[in-house]
C-alpha cells in the first residue's frame, strides 16, 4: 500500500469518517486510477471536514497536493483526485443511493476501522 493511501485513510479516520474502504483497481482494465477510497458521513459539514482534513494531511505529511476537488459547494459527494487515488466522500444517503462500490465489485476491497 502506498504512503499516500495510508495518509488519506488515517486523515479520514481522524475526522470520524464512516465505512471507510479502498478498492484496488490495479488489475481492472480501463480503470481511471489505481485505488478508490470511499467513505461517508452523516452531514454535509462532516463531509467537507473530512475532505479538508485529507487535503491538509496529504499536504503537511507528504507535500502532496490534490489535483482537483469537486462537490465542496454542496457537500453531498466530494471527489478528490490524487492521480492514482480517487477519494469519494459521501453523505450517507448519497452513498446508499449511488452504491459506487457495487460498480467496481470485481475489485478487491480493503475495509478500515472508523475512529470512534
Amino acid at each position: 500500500m502506498s504512503k499516500l493511501l495510508d495518509v488519506i485513510i488515517e486523515a479520514a479516520q481522524d475526522k470520524k469518517a464512516k465505512n471507510i474502504i479502498s478498492l484496488d483497481l490495479t488489475e481492472i482494465d480501463g480503470s481511471i486510477c489505481d485505488h478508490f477510497v470511499v467513505c461517508n458521513a452523516e452531514s454535509t459539514t462532516q463531509v467537507s471536514a473530512i475532505a479538508d482534513g485529507i487535503e491538509m494531511a496529504t499536504k503537511t505529511e507528504l507535500d502532496e497536493r490534490v489535483w482537483r476537488v469537486e462537490g465542496m459547494t454542496n457537500g453531498l459527494w466530494v471527489v478528490m483526485d490524487y492521480g492514482d487515488i480517487m477519494v469519494h466522500i459521501f453523505q450517507t444517503e448519497m452513498r446508499d443511493f449511488y452504491k459506487l462500490e457495487e460498480l467496481w465489485s470485481q475489485a478487491p476491497i480493503m475495509e478500515y476501522q472508523s475512529e470512534e
